[in-house]
């Protein structure tokens, strides 16, 4: 009786992976978040995403981008490293097979939780190891299933105990922000960037293309120097907070080359006396952080 019903549901979960490798065959194509989140995963040379997802839009975003992805997938999936090696789309919960004659592995069932959680450790181990050596960005994702809530809460854990795990953010989609839900977020270690979820959620969409053009590593430099030009047209004083933030950021986040080059664009552009004097207090605050 005990085999009979073992393989009653083995057969039953071979149809169930079969059904969802269906279903994520049939002819769906990637937005412009696929291409933006691609854009941002750029570290440098090597582009690292994580997913829970299983389709692979996100390797058909980078193609469109010539850019192509290698596909890892639960024990194939490399272990975190600042090595170059440590990139592709990594599916911690598993991947489409890109040959429908086989079947895909998926992280779908009880089971599979606790093969891939708690005996192999596959996907907590992958998660620790990440969280010491990359600030780590949720998009999309609630963590409202018990494995992945526990696991995040294990890894605020840590930083009690540990002085080597980085920041942690989310972007979290409400109508209204919520504080016990914004509460629960960080009672995680996670920062919560909360975003209006209205329309489809279009501003986060809005929001990540944008910071994809505005990327220091790959952006669009006519785009950045656009924005630079529109920023100086009033007085520093005048502007809004988050131009003023994204301009001292520009100058920031730049080498010591780019912010002679974007000095000039803004003197050209004249723009008065404050925003000079940002710049000036921007870079001594850079160069006393690399003397520290």
């Amino acid at each position: 009786m005990l085999e009979r019903r073992l393989d009653d549901q083995t057969r039953g979960d071979s149809q169930v992976r079969r059904a969802v490798s269906a279903i994520l065959r049939a002819g769906a194509t990637p937005a412009p978040i696929h291409k933006a989140l691609i854009s941002l995963a750029d570290r440098g040379g090597a582009k690292t995403i994580v997913t829970t997802n299983f389709d692979l839009l996100l390797q058909t975003a980078a193609q469109r981008l010539r850019s192509p992805l290698e596909t890892y997938s639960l024990g194939s999936i490399p272990r975190p490293s600042r090595n170059s090696e440590f990139s592709g789309v990594l599916h911690i919960h598993g991947a489409l097979d890109k040959n429908p004659e086989r079947n895909s592995e998926f992280v779908l069932s009880d089971q599979d939780f606790g093969e891939f959680y708690l005996r192999r450790r596959v996907v907590p181990d992958f998660i620790y190891d990440a969280a010491r050596l990359y600030n780590l960005v949720l998009v999309g994702y609630s963590a409202n299933d018990p494995p992945m809530r526990y696991l995040l809460n294990a890894v605020a854990a840590d930083g009690r105990r540990f002085d080597d795990l980085k920041e942690r953010f989310t972007f979290f989609g409400m109508t209204r922000p919520d504080p016990v839900v914004l509460a629960d977020w960080y009672g995680r270690g996670i920062t919560p960037i909360h975003y209006d979820s209205a329309n489809e959620h279009n501003a986060l969409r809005a929001t990540l293309e944008r910071w994809a053009t505005l990327s220091a590593i790959n952006g669009n430099q006519e785009n950045i120097d656009a924005e630079l030009r529109r920023i100086v047209k009033v007085a520093r004083f005048q502007a809004r907070d988050s131009d003023r933030d994204l301009f001292d950021h520009f100058f920031r986040r730049s080498n010591p080359g780019e912010r002679v080059r974007l000095s000039a664009l803004v003197s050209d552009a004249k723009a008065e006396v404050g925003w000079l004097d940002a710049i000036v207090r921007v870079c001594a605050e850079t160069e006393r952080g690399r003397r520290q």
